[in-house]
């Protein structure tokens, strides 16, 4: 009987609890379409916003950035293409995904949209947003 013990020893238990834990963590498949999503820095500095927007695999004239006021709309079209090939060239497999993604925000102050700048680089969207020069509170004489 001491034989038939063993398997209860503490050694085993932590292996045997942490197969337990990987066979019921949440598995991502390779079949599963990625999901779109927009990382956003947005910075202050003087009299202009800054906003990074991460877009990886997104080319420059699938870009929009709309302002409207205070009011800024960037939205991209992805779409990403995965090829395997096998021995002769022959296509095993082939995937396509395409989709649109979209980040609208409002800041506290208007943006002068004659003055904002955009580029594009290494899958990182830069916005120079400067903000519009508000009207200096005039005082009324009282008569």
């Amino acid at each position: 009987m001491a034989n038939h013990l063993r398997v209860l020893e503490p050694g085993f238990n932590d292996s045997f609890e942490s197969a337990l834990r990987r066979f019921f963590a949440p598995v991502q498949f390779e079949m599963t379409p990625p999901v779109l999503d927009m990382r956003l820095d947005l910075s202050e500095k003087d009299n202009t916003y800054v906003v990074k927007a991460d877009l990886p695999g997104v080319k420059k004239e699938d870009i929009n950035v709309r302002i409207d006021g205070n009011v800024v709309q960037i939205d991209a079209e992805v779409k990403q293409e995965k090829e395997t090939k096998g021995n002769g060239n022959k296509v095993l497999r082939s995937e396509r995904y395409y989709g649109n993604v979209s980040r609208t925000f409002s800041l506290a102050q208007d943006v002068d949209d004659t003055k904002a700048q955009a580029r594009y680089a290494d899958g990182v969207l830069t916005l120079e947003l400067p903000k519009k020069a508000t009207a200096a509170s005039k005082k009324l004489a009282v008569q």
